[in-house]
């Protein structure tokens, strides 16, 4: 008789659970990287390590939505900040870029996501992304706003009550290990804790812990302060630098984060003030600096451990990936 192919009992459910959560996180980092260009099923599954007759089903019993949808949600996405940040760039040029095979498609998928046009989303921001939380939470009739004049515009700039010193830096890149979060995050100082202890307990047998290079950091891939990922699709992954030839294992995913140029400024805040500094970057630095924000992550490094600072502050460089206007 042969040997059973059943996984041994060794092989534990949590370690099985956690080879699949790393297959999956180097899925979506390989979409992630390659958004804007044609993704193939076949493709996608080797980078997963999965039979392409299966790969469908999995992903979407695992992410709660199909491979299709996904790609999708995430250009559309990414379109939708670029309209914001990218005023005068023209739509179709946005559609090209995040992966739309054409200017109908991208306008089709656009107003089935956000309830509205391409442009009106430019025009009227705030009202576009009320008119959503609307439509997601089954509002009066599930219907879009009216597109007619009439709207008022939402101000594009206000005063953000945080000032800030801001530089601009080339970040060289950076290996990570990182633990992935998906769902809401903020002001859950909690989950972060939980997240790094993990990596902790990865590191320390390493004598990573101990390197005077090592850095601890969040990487965050989408922006819940423009509501255009919802709270439960949140991605954010907790990390810490580690060489180039760092193996992954289990839940402890491994990625190379693109070095380039960044707006970086340096705070020490309490936990509760992290969005307000993120508004002051994005809404009161950005708009007067000449620069954009581009399709990489924004970067948080955490430069002191909270729990033993004398007033209990965070000690954190919020990193803004920029490019010209």
């Amino acid at each position: 008789m042969g040997q059973s192919a059943m996984p041994s009992e060794s092989f534990s459910r949590e370690s099985r659970r956690a080879e699949y959560a790393a297959r999956f996180n180097r899925v979506v980092d390989h979409i992630q990287e390659h958004l804007a260009e044609p993704m193939a099923l076949g493709t996608l599954a080797a980078v997963a390590c999965f039979s392409p007759y299966h790969f469908h089903r999995l992903f979407h019993g695992w992410m709660g939505e199909t491979i299709h949808d996904f790609i999708a949600r995430l250009r559309v996405e990414r379109a939708a900040a670029q309209l914001i940040y990218n005023p005068r760039k023209p739509i179709t040029e946005i559609a090209l870029d995040c992966g739309f095979s054409s200017s109908s498609t991208f306008a089709r998928a656009f107003r089935a996501f956000h309830g509205v046009s391409a442009s009106h989303w430019r025009k009227h921001r705030k009202i576009a992304i009320v008119n959503r939380k609307i439509c997601k939470a089954g509002g009066p009739g599930g219907t879009a706003f009216s597109e007619g004049p009439d709207q008022p515009q939402f101000p594009r700039e206000h005063s953000p009550t945080m000032s800030l010193q801001v530089r601009l830096q080339q970040l060289p890149p950076m290996h990570v290990a990182y633990v992935r979060h998906v769902g809401s995050f903020q002001e859950n100082s909690g989950l972060f804790e939980r997240l790094f202890q993990h990596l902790r307990d990865w590191a320390g047998p390493k004598g990573m812990l101990d390197h005077p290079s090592t850095r601890f950091l969040s990487i965050h891939h989408d922006n819940p302060e423009m509501a255009i990922t919802d709270a439960e699709r949140l991605r954010l992954d907790v990390a810490i630098t580690v060489p180039e030839a760092t193996r992954a294992e289990g839940e402890v995913c491994r990625q190379r984060l693109e070095g380039g140029a960044y707006a970086v400024t340096r705070l020490r805040i309490h936990a509760k003030q992290y969005m307000e500094a993120w508004d002051a970057l994005m809404s009161g630095w950005l708009p007067g600096s000449g620069y954009q924000p581009d399709e990489r992550p924004c970067l948080e490094l955490y430069l002191n451990e909270p729990k033993t600072d004398p007033e209990g502050l965070h000690d954190v460089e919020l990193c803004l990936a920029v490019k010209p206007l």
